[in-house]
């Protein structure tokens, strides 16, 4: 299990990265304009499963307990992000940035009745978040 902790961060990251720069519409919907956002985005997100892979990959105590903390808080900011605002629990600034970055992205949930609706691009990346959780969790728990 240790060896599926340490992968699935990169998964994550390579996930990440590649709906984030390479085109493939509708998948994603990179454009020009947005360049500023996803070089932030990726600044903010992108240590983060490096963080997880190295603190599973040392297997201390004080190192497994941080990597699951930031699986922790890499889940909340995805339900956060993305399914409060799905079940209507949204902010202006969430609604427009989901109009303006992914109104026309592939989308497999619901969208009736729906002001902001996870596109696949992102369920794939919460479920990658579940699963690097889980795993961390798994590794930490054992330890």
């Amino acid at each position: 299990m240790t060896t599926v902790a340490i992968v699935v961060p990169f998964l994550w990251l390579g996930w990440l990265a590649l709906t984030e720069w390479v085109p493939m519409f509708p998948l994603n919907d990179l454009r020009p304009g947005n360049v500023r956002g996803r070089v932030l985005a990726a600044c903010v997100n992108y240590p983060f499963p490096l963080l997880v892979a190295a603190g599973v990959a040392a297997r201390q105590p004080w190192s497994l307990v941080a990597a699951t903390a930031i699986c922790v808080l890499i889940v909340a900011g995805h339900v956060r992000s993305w399914w409060l605002p799905y079940f209507g629990i949204s902010t202006t600034e969430q609604r427009e940035l989901y109009r303006r970055e992914y109104a026309r992205t592939l989308k497999v949930l619901p969208a009736e009745g729906r002001d902001v609706v996870i596109d696949v691009q992102h369920l794939v990346v919460g479920a990658l978040s579940l699963i690097m959780l889980a795993s961390t969790l798994v590794v930490t728990l054992s330890r």
